[in-house]
């Protein structure tokens, strides 16, 4: 019931943000809103574990991606499909300013994200006067972005788009050809 209660919860935040109450996620999860009470007593305690679940998803996904074993170019692809796949749980953290805990999200997420932006800084195929951390967050934050906006791409499209984005802004100045 809880894993109900948080996919609705993420649905419902992600398109209504704060202003989404917690009658609107029983109702989104067809529960009674007692019932969500019973499971998150109050509405931090719901978004606390969105940001659990969110990064939890995010790293294994990443893991599964194995984002370390391909060129930096591929490695960002399948980074920002992993983080895509996450899609709802993201939305409804970043509406709300949820940050999920640091250690947490540095275990999960930004410290694979911060190897593969490292490796591609070494090889020269990504800009090495940005800071890694800011890459990392650089990075979330158009995935989030693109998640929310209107109207949205199909996922391989958004993949592609955010992709392309990113590496554009992210990429050695040495090794495009068309920088001005």
């Amino acid at each position: 019931m809880a894993a109900a209660i948080l996919e609705a919860a993420a649905q419902v935040l992600a398109r209504a943000g704060e202003q989404a109450s917690m009658n609107d996620v029983a109702a989104a999860a067809g529960v009674a809103r007692a019932t969500v009470y019973r499971y998150f007593p109050n509405r931090q305690a719901l978004l606390d574990r969105l940001a659990e679940v969110a990064v939890t998803d995010a790293g294994a996904r990443l893991a599964s991606a194995r984002i370390d074993e391909v060129e930096p170019d591929e490695g960002v692809a399948r980074a920002v499909r992993a983080l895509i796949d996450v899609g709802d749980y993201f939305i409804a953290l970043a509406h709300e300013r949820i940050r999920p805990a640091p250690e947490e999200f540095q275990a999960k997420i930004a410290g694979p994200l911060g190897r593969l932006f490292e490796r591609g800084q070494a090889s020269g195929a990504i800009r090495a006067d940005v800071p890694g951390a800011w890459l990392t967050e650089s990075l979330v934050a158009l995935v989030v972005g693109a998640l929310s906006a209107t109207p949205s791409l199909g996922r391989e499209d958004s993949v592609a788009a955010i992709t392309s984005m990113f590496l554009d802004g992210a990429r050695s100045r040495s090794s495009s050809a068309t920088a001005p």
